[in-house]
């Protein structure tokens, strides 16, 4: 079976690119848990937050972005010394500040979902690469999306984040041609 080459061949890395990477999520809370761990992998490699997720789900609530918004400076100092997450503060500040605009633009627009898939016309882009064409870090949506989520309060949301999350959650899909998950 032929896969885009990023994913290798570990069977975590095998899995989250057959089982999710591109597939159109639509779930707030799936939606907020990928923001989180997208902004959680800056400056690391996507396959050290995969493994750490189930550490992550235990330790934020499994993502509910109202136990999350509470979380106050004593719940934070327990989340630096707990060993199965990336234990940077500012990375936990932000955790807890996306929490409450996550919370801000879901009374704003009804959703997430609502919200964040507007920046593709509520309907993803599917990009035809050839093996070994370059994967962006970023593009025109990403680069919309980032400034309006930092201008929403949201941290750990630049371009490149962006973009990844959106590959992650199916707003883009960027699977290679020959890969058994394009749609091209």
């Amino acid at each position: 079976m032929t896969r885009c080459s990023w994913c290798g061949t570990d069977p975590l890395y095998v899995r989250y690119h057959d089982e999710e990477w591109g597939v159109p999520v639509h779930d707030d809370r799936k939606l907020f848990e990928m923001l989180i761990l997208e902004g959680a992998q800056a400056g690391l490699s996507w396959i050290t937050i995969l493994r750490k997720r189930p550490a992550y789900r235990a330790a934020f609530d499994r993502f509910d972005a109202k136990k999350i918004a509470r979380y106050d400076a004593a719940r934070k100092r327990a989340l630096l010394r707990n060993p199965g997450i990336v234990r940077n503060r500012l990375k936990i500040d932000a955790a807890v500040a996306n929490a409450r605009a996550f919370l801000d633009v879901q009374r704003e627009f009804g959703s997430f979902d609502a919200y964040i898939w507007r920046f593709v016309d509520g309907k993803p882009i599917v990009n035809r690469r050839r093996a070994g064409d370059p994967i962006p870090a970023t593009s025109p949506e990403s680069d919309e999306m980032s400034r309006d989520l930092k201008k929403r309060g949201f941290k750990f949301v630049g371009s490149t984040i962006c973009y990844a999350f959106m590959q992650a959650v199916g707003l883009v899909d960027d699977h290679a041609a020959l890969c058994h998950r394009s749609k091209s």
